[in-house]
């Protein structure tokens, strides 16, 4: 029967050693069939020396057939065995020849036509266009600034009535003559009344609508 231990003492057990495990490792196993192969590789064959050939051997070279007789042989292997000329088919030229007089046609066709205007419009006599002729109501009509209007180069009894009013405007028309003529002095004289009294409905110096509407309500007898 074993004592008992007493406390505070370390237990007398021997002391294990650490075991030591001892892998192969793949560079190990690999450098063994790399060995192997080797030993075997040494042992089983023999190095056996190749024969060399002499340079310049006539026997050995092979003499090419000269240029004309491979073009001839090309030739005939070239030929059609039927005997029967190559070229493209009889459909397909004539499928070509339709298509091109189409296209000829089709030309003509754009092209005939503008000749034919073109001819027709050469032989048609040109007629000269209507002149307008314009009469003296139309213009007067037409005139923007009345119908009645006098400007410069007119002459007549109207004209005569006008010199007579603007003398009665005072410092427009002074010493003015009444000979009937519509010259650059009356039309000087028209364009002074239209500044002073502020009319902007007919052109300057000449004598409108308005213009005489105005003179008209001041020269009256009345007045």
């Amino acid at each position: 029967m074993p004592t008992p231990e007493e406390p505070g003492k370390p237990h007398e057990r021997p002391v294990l050693e650490p075991i030591r495990v001892l892998r192969p490792r793949n560079t190990d196993a690999l450098a063994e069939l790399f060995r192997e192969m080797t030993e075997d590789a040494t042992g089983s064959y023999e190095a056996v020396p190749l024969p060399k050939e002499p340079l310049g051997n006539e026997d050995v070279t092979r003499q090419l057939p000269p240029v004309t007789d491979r073009v001839r042989n090309l030739r005939r292997e070239r030929r059609p065995r039927s005997g029967r000329a190559s070229g493209p088919p009889r459909a397909a030229v004539a499928a070509v020849a339709v298509l091109g007089a189409a296209l000829v046609g089709f030309a003509c066709a754009l092209l005939l036509p503008g000749r034919g205007n073109e001819a027709a419009a050469q032989t048609q006599p040109s007629t000269p266009a209507p002149t307008p002729t314009v009469t003296a109501t139309a213009a007067g009509s037409v005139d923007p600034d009345g119908a009645g209007t006098l400007r410069e180069g007119d002459s007549g009894p109207e004209v005569t009535d006008l010199q007579q009013r603007l003398l009665r405007i005072p410092n427009v028309y002074d010493n003015g003559p009444t000979d009937g003529r519509y010259d650059t002095v009356l039309t000087e004289a028209v364009a002074r009344f239209q500044l002073w009294y502020g009319i902007r409905g007919d052109e300057t110096g000449v004598y409108g609508d308005d213009t005489r509407r105005d003179l008209e309500s001041r020269t009256a007898s009345g007045a």
